[in-house]
């Protein structure tokens, strides 16, 4: 069975692999909700979704500090991994003795991709095609119509930083036809650094806010809203404009919810 993955790797597995280790936290809650939870023998201590995960799967560490040597003890036939949430050197280092299949996402629909190669890939294509059906369906009746109204989604604090151009999240915000506004930055690709002053010149009229990978909280909002008196800032759940997996079935209907208050 020939499956290549979107870094370009190639395996052909004999047998639907068993033993499955996820090192995404979102990517672990999608194999969970295409009735794989039972195979997953181990993921990261920021897999929290379903909330029971853990009680069968062995914790192999953070997305960015593997426990290799309990990865290599729990035996596993695929190790499921992402170019971005996880390092490099681990992943080749896995890549070794393991069969590592990895993700490439950047947008919506790659995203979209991965669910479907890997519902393919344990022959749960139907439980797959659901779950991506239904998500299509969600953004493409999301209101597209061009919106002027400029978007500031920050994911950390000291320094601060965006979610710019090529991003998951600038994707997101895109599809719902409002503006980066970390593209007036000089460099706006990735993750940039901003300070409070280019924040004030930039003059945003959403701040969002993200509660991860940093936990932004009321004080966070209320320091904002003092500081650009103007826009409308808010603290966002993550998962819903980052998770991409099946926690996508939430978001439209949160976004709705976000940007009415805006």
């Amino acid at each position: 069975m020939l499956q290549v993955d979107q870094m370009g790797n190639v395996f052909d597995f004999p047998i639907i692999p068993k033993r499955i280790i996820s090192l995404v936290p979102s990517q672990t809650e999608y194999l969970c909700d295409i009735g794989l939870q039972d195979q997953i023998v181990g993921c990261t201590k920021f897999c929290i979704h379903p909330n029971n995960i853990k009680q069968n799967a062995s914790v192999v560490g953070g997305t960015k500090t593997l426990n290799l040597a309990l990865i290599q003890s729990l035996k596993p036939d695929i190790i499921i991994g992402n170019k971005e949430e996880n390092e490099q050197i681990q992943i080749e280092t896995l890549q070794k003795d393991f069969p590592v299949w990895m993700s490439d996402i950047s947008n919506l629909t790659e995203a979209l991709e991965m669910m479907q190669k890997l519902a393919d890939l344990f022959q749960k294509a139907r439980e797959g095609k659901q779950i991506c059906n239904q998500i299509a369906d969600n953004f493409a009746v999301l209101n597209q119509a061009k919106n002027p109204k400029k978007v500031l989604y920050l994911i950390w604090k000291d320094p601060y930083m965006l979610a710019g151009k090529q991003t998951f999240i600038n994707d997101l915000i895109e599809r719902m036809g409002l503006e980066n506004a970390a593209n007036e930055l000089p460099n706006p690709n990735r993750y940039p650094v901003i300070t409070l002053s280019e924040i004030q010149q930039i003059n945003p009229d959403i701040i969002l806010l993200s509660s991860e990978p940093y936990p932004f909280k009321e004080k966070h909002r209320i320091a904002f809203q003092q500081l650009l008196f103007s826009a409308s800032v808010q603290v966002v759940d993550g998962e819903l404009f980052s998770w991409y997996g099946s926690r996508l079935l939430q978001s439209c209907a949160y976004f709705k919810q976000v940007f009415q208050a805006s």
